[in-house]
């Protein structure tokens, strides 16, 4: 064995220092790398694969983004077959023709309605569902319409919003709550035959005979049939033959037989009275009505409490015969837009619920508690506390919201019905229209739709900027 290898060092005698490269309290330089010498470092990716990742993408890009973008600008400064330069004539068109104009108004509405309310509700379920015992079960039906397309959704409100109660869901609720305060007249389309009566105000007929007290008064009505009287109808009775003094009494029945027969203006068998038929006595002199009544099972009625010796005619009120409810016409010219942003809404406030309850699960708990502390009811907390910092969420939710109304297409399209089409218009529908749906005018379609694009951008804008300040604040 080597002495010099086995030997200790003498005492006190200081240890040799090793090479900087074996000393490992002073590391010195290392080896180089064996991939030193082909000039990149074995952690960065070659150029070479850089680009074979980024050119596929970037050609897909430029040809379903960039490519129809220019596109799009070009068409909107050529005529409508792009034949022929015409520079911003189609953007002046833009602002000059009536139906775009109606289409930009219509775009202001949502914008400003839209994105407000759909955020006030998200807030509100949101707030709900932390009050609930059954909060996820809640979110989950608020949430739900999210699954459905848009066009699934126009059709669902198309079939809500028809005008016939029986088919749409919204007048079968509009109707029942009328009638329940308004009942609807009973003989919608009855009236009196025009030798016996003279139409009146509001749909009311006033005899052409004139009655005293203690006379008997027929009054006979047509124009519905037998089927169309009540349940509790029976055959029509003839008035008492000597009437009070003070009174006027008559019988309202309907003047046809079912299957035909009798004789006009006459109580035959077979003809029913018309219960709960209003009749009042109007006085001749002052004009004035001097009494009431209304028609019994058998038709009969009795007005009592007039002056013996005066003149009075007979009136029937218009709300005997007036057609039912038939509910609101949400469709028309001028419910068309509210009522589709409704659907919008229903579609979108689960969704902006989802985003403020995940702001208000991480607002920390103690700045709410230590409100309450200093003397804060809930609406201060709400106001001074909660809103404040859900402001950065709300802002969010609001411009995904404003994105998304400036786009809106589908449940225009869809619900909106030809007549009232022009008065729902919004600039992506208008777009169609001219492109494609038989304007076939490429140069304003595109001209809307290069307009549209820039009217997203401060948007988009605000978007790119707030990520990037959250990556520089490391959220």
């Amino acid at each position: 064995m080597d002495e010099s290898l086995s030997a200790s060092p003498a005492a006190g005698s200081v240890p040799a220092a090793r090479p900087p490269s074996e000393n490992p309290s002073h590391p010195g330089p290392r080896a180089p790398h064996p991939l030193a010498d082909h000039g990149r470092s074995p952690l960065r990716i070659p150029v070479r694969v850089r680009f074979g990742f980024l050119i596929p993408a970037a050609i897909v890009l430029a040809a379903i983004i960039i490519w129809p973008a220019f596109d799009s600008v070009w068409l909107s400064l050529h005529n409508a077959d792009g034949s022929k330069w015409v520079g911003l004539h189609n953007y002046h068109t833009l602002f000059t023709d009536s139906a775009t104009l109606t289409a930009l108004k219509n775009n202001v509405i949502w914008v400003v309605c839209a994105p407000t309310v759909a955020c006030a509700l998200g807030l509100m379920f949101a707030l709900m569902a932390e009050k609930i015992r059954w909060s996820t079960a809640f979110k989950a039906v608020i949430f739900m319409p999210m699954a459905i397309s848009f066009l699934a959704a126009g059709v669902i409100f198309e079939l809500v919003y028809q005008q016939d109660p029986n088919q749409g869901v919204a007048n079968a609720v509009a109707v029942g709550v009328h009638d329940t305060f308004a009942p609807s007249s009973k003989y919608p389309g009855a009236h009196p035959r025009p030798a016996s009566a003279k139409p009146g105000t509001a749909g009311s007929f006033t005899s052409v005979q004139t009655f005293q007290a203690g006379t008997v008064a027929p009054l006979p009505l047509v124009g519905i049939q037998d089927a169309g009287l009540p349940g509790k109808a029976v055959q029509a009775a003839a008035p008492a033959a000597e009437p009070a003094p003070d009174q006027i009494e008559g019988t309202v029945w309907l003047d046809l037989i079912y299957g035909g027969g009798g004789t006009p203006n006459h109580i035959d068998a077979g003809k029913k009275g018309m219960p709960g038929v209003s009749v009042k006595a109007i006085d001749v002199a002052t004009g004035k009505t001097a009494g009431s009544a209304s028609a019994h099972n058998d038709g009969t009625f009795t007005i009592k409490g007039l002056k013996p010796g005066d003149t009075y005619r007979l009136e029937l009120p218009g709300s005997n015969f007036a057609q039912p409810y038939r509910g609101i016409q949400w469709l028309g010219p001028s419910l068309v837009t509210p009522a589709i942003i409704a659907s919008y809404l229903w579609i979108w406030a689960g969704f902006a619920m989802v985003l403020i309850a995940a702001g208000l699960a991480s607002i920390p708990r103690e700045l709410q508690e230590a409100a309450r502390v200093d003397g804060a009811n809930d609406r201060q907390v709400f106001w001074r506390i909660t809103v404040p910092l859900l402001a950065p969420v709300l802002l969010v939710v609001m411009v995904t919201q404003i994105i998304n109304v400036l786009k809106v297409f589908d449940l225009v399209y869809v619900i909106a019905p030809g007549s009232t089409l022009p008065n729902a218009n919004v600039l992506a529908v208008q777009m169609w229209n001219v492109s494609f749906g038989g304007g076939a005018d490429q140069g304003l379609g595109s001209a809307i739709g290069v307009f549209l694009y820039v009217l997203v951008l401060p948007a988009m804008y605000f978007n790119i900027r707030r990520l990037r300040n959250e990556r520089k604040e490391g959220r």
